[in-house]
């Protein structure tokens, strides 16, 4: 008897151990840390980089041809062949400047896109389409420093996808767009909560609705 006893005592399973308190500290930051993610999801971040480049990127383009003179890139137009150069090239810096600037700060940027995919199709197709794909060709490292070849598409390419990325997938956060549609949701929602006059009723100070007088100048409704 004792033996069965000794064998189903040997079969019992173990206790499990109880949790240390530093494990259990562990875990309520995890799950605070998970809570956290929750609320403020690390994707919905992701534009705000493609902003920062694509903004930068343009304006520093645009900024980079008028400091060399009003002259220097209309001339270089006229050399491709671009038909009214001087025109083409103040909408070129134009277009640089204030759509950087707008996908910067994350305003208009469907609207902005247009004109700056136009700019960079353009350029792609004039300029560097029959240098091939790669933008970056090391050919020789001198005393003078690296020299590279003639540029490729490669960058062109990076710039449209950024620019279709923005608008399929929006701004993201700390953009003029969002602050604008809050703006637009609050008033819309503080006009649907105000009472419209005919709902107000002809009631006194207090909002009470007025009782009905039965009679009309003396006479009954009947």
């Amino acid at each position: 008897m004792d033996t069965q006893g000794e064998a189903a005592e040997s079969h019992a399973p173990a206790p499990m151990p109880r949790p240390r308190a530093s494990d259990q500290g562990m875990h309520a930051l995890i799950a605070g840390r998970l809570e956290w993610l929750r609320r403020f999801p690390i994707a919905s971040w992701a534009p705000i980089p493609l902003r920062l480049i694509v903004g930068y990127g343009f304006m520093e383009h645009g900024f980079a041809k008028l400091a060399r003179g009003p002259d220097a890139f209309p001339a270089i137009l006229q050399a491709l062949g671009v038909p009214a150069p001087h025109l083409m090239g103040w909408l070129t810096i134009l277009v640089e400047i204030v759509g950087g600037l707008f996908v910067l700060l994350g305003a208009l940027i469907p609207l902005a896109s247009i004109p700056m995919a136009a700019v960079l199709l353009v350029a792609m197709i004039t300029v560097h389409l029959p240098y091939g794909f790669s933008s970056i060709k090391l050919q020789a490292v001198t005393a003078a420093g690296a020299q590279f070849g003639p540029p490729g598409f490669e960058t062109n390419l990076l710039y449209l996808a950024c620019l279709a990325a923005l608008v399929l997938g929006g701004s993201g956060p700390l953009a003029i767009e969002g602050l604008l549609a809050k703006r637009r949701e609050i008033a819309r929602s503080s006009s649907d909560a105000e009472p419209s006059a005919g709902c107000r009723g002809a009631g006194g100070p207090d909002g009470a609705t007025a009782p009905v007088d039965a009679t009309v100048n003396g006479r009954g409704l009947t």
